[in-house]
């Protein structure tokens, strides 16, 4: 979909409504880098430390051994009663790059992937100056040589992004999608922007699966809003508007 990868130093924001599969995308990326010998931090603003441990346990990514070799940060803006060096006392962009940055020093070098799940949590306060801290984080962690996954949640009731800012900076825009189809959850998944890349223009119908992550099942033929309607009503839509042409 990506024509071969997401270029270097890019921020990506990953958005959608929550249970679209945001996370577990985040969760390969990083995996992805520490497979192949770098080390990762991963801000950690809806969950706790250890319930992305064992998201990633789920899915065969052994992030617990990353963390115990220190080629992984996790860093826990949720738990804020604890005082272990890796956890946020306040939910502020400042404190998090302050954090992301100690982390950076820690590691070293080989540090270049960084995830953000989520950016929505900075702006519930002030959802207003979501796009003013989204490009503090990208001006300021682009020195740093981070690529990175930033996800930002849309709001269930309209599908609306919260704050709209994000996607304002990002270089890249991965959007996420549900709907329930005959009684069942189904996923999309489509490159709405992907800077220097030839991005596929398709949506494509995704499955996570236990033990293995996130999975693209087709490219959709039709709409996603057309794909909760059944064959009949289909046809009887082409047929009338075939009709209104006549």
């Amino acid at each position: 979909m990506l024509a071969g990868g997401v270029p270097e130093g890019f921020l990506v924001a990953l958005v959608g409504m929550p249970g679209t599969g945001k996370t577990v995308a985040c969760l390969h990326f990083i995996w992805a880098g520490l497979r192949a010998g770098e080390s990762c931090i991963y801000v950690t603003t809806e969950e706790s430390r250890e319930s992305i441990i064992r998201q990633a346990e789920q899915f065969k990514m052994d992030f617990h051994s990353a963390l115990r070799d220190g080629r992984l940060i996790i860093i826990d803006a949720l738990m804020r009663e604890r005082e272990d060096e890796w956890s946020l006392r306040n939910v502020t962009v400042e404190e998090m790059l302050d954090k992301v940055i100690a982390a950076k020093r820690v590691l070293g070098r080989s540090c270049r992937r960084l995830v953000i799940d989520s950016m929505s949590a900075f702006w519930l306060r002030a959802p207003v100056r979501a796009r003013e801290q989204s490009y503090v984080v990208k001006r300021v962690l682009n020195r740093w040589g981070f690529t990175i996954y930033a996800t930002s949640q849309y709001a269930i009731t309209t599908g609306s992004a919260f704050g709209w800012g994000i996607e304002h900076v990002a270089d890249g825009i991965i959007h996420f999608r549900r709907r329930i189809v005959n009684g069942v959850l189904r996923r999309y998944i489509i490159v709405e922007k992907m800077r220097q890349t030839p991005h596929d223009l398709r949506a494509w119908e995704i499955d996570i699966v236990d033990g293995q992550g996130l999975t693209l099942r087709r490219p959709l033929a039709r709409r996603i809003e057309d794909e909760v309607l059944p064959p009949e009503v289909l046809e009887r839509i082409r047929r009338v508007s075939s009709e209104d042409l006549l």
